[in-house]
């Protein structure tokens, strides 16, 4: 869980190096082909299925391409374009809070305890704190803003879903996953915009390779290990990981800086979801 918050945390900064080289659902293309391409060579050294291997496989292929990939990649891509790439990350982390909620409607041992509910009351301040003044006056981007919590709404029911799958191959989701990612945005990208818009993969290939495959490919098998390993509550905790990498990379590697604000609303959330994924299951 450490290294696949590290590996996603570095996309941030990346994707935002790459915001005015490509329109969102190119980037959100780009990373589901090149994460895909990565995986399927690995699938194929190792010699295993390339093919879904049944009707119910492919639809699970088909809504987590959905939900954990060129959806939550199409949203990123959008709101990293107006918003710093750190605090972008920042109010992803109100994933694990969302997750926690739904998970408590559907899992007798994630109900949620007095302590849970409280952490995520702590949390929700805190994202509010964070994005409240994106949403109002001149420097406003509630556009943004909503994608980035629309990002966290689409992993969390990704985590659900994987959660109520009977029996599933955590390698195997990923690659699914990635598959259907990148063809559906391609398709997209090719759809609407045409091959202009992949033009700038000349200049930016170095960056796109980084994306797809370091802070894509390896941290989503990773984390699809950890879903089915210790649930989707718990494994939601790279969601306040990944926003505290990628504070510190994009001030490493874009200078990008955090108000005095933005650092108390960000531990007010890390403080809710550690209420939230520490708190005792029911008995």
């Amino acid at each position: 869980m450490l290294l696949a918050a590290f590996l996603w945390g570095l996309s941030f900064p990346i994707i935002k190096a790459m915001a005015g080289a490509f329109p969102p659902i190119t980037l959100a293309a780009l990373r589901g082909a090149v994460s895909a391409s990565t995986l399927l060579l690995w699938f194929a050294l190792m010699r295993q299925d390339l093919l879904p291997r049944s009707t119910r496989e492919a639809f699970d292929w088909l809504i987590l391409g959905a939900l954990n990939g060129w959806i939550a990649n199409l949203l990123v891509a959008y709101a990293v374009q107006t918003l710093p790439a750190g605090k972008a990350a920042m109010i992803q982390a109100c994933g694990p809070l969302i997750t926690a909620l739904i998970a408590s409607r559907l899992f007798a041992d994630e109900r949620i305890t007095p302590r849970r509910l409280f952490g995520i009351l702590v949390g929700l301040g805190g994202v509010g704190l964070l994005i409240g003044p994106r949403l109002f006056g001149e420097a406003a981007t509630p556009l943004a803003a909503a994608a980035m919590v629309g990002v966290a709404v689409s992993y969390a029911i990704g985590n659900i879903y994987v959660r109520l799958l009977p029996v599933a191959e955590p390698k195997r989701l990923a690659l699914g996953q990635q598959v259907m990612s990148g063809l559906f945005a391609s398709a997209l990208a090719l759809a609407t915009l045409g091959p202009a818009s992949f033009s700038a993969l000349q200049t930016q290939y170095h960056l796109v390779l980084i994306m797809g495959v370091v802070s894509t490919a390896a941290p989503m098998v990773l984390y699809m290990i950890a879903i089915r390993a210790v649930g989707p509550t718990r494994a939601s905790m790279t969601g306040y990981l990944v926003p505290a990498w990628a504070v510190v990379l994009s001030a490493l590697l874009l200078g990008e800086a955090i108000a005095p604000r933005e650092v108390i609303a960000g531990l007010i959330i890390l403080a809710g979801v550690y209420l939230v994924t520490a708190a005792k299951k029911p008995a």
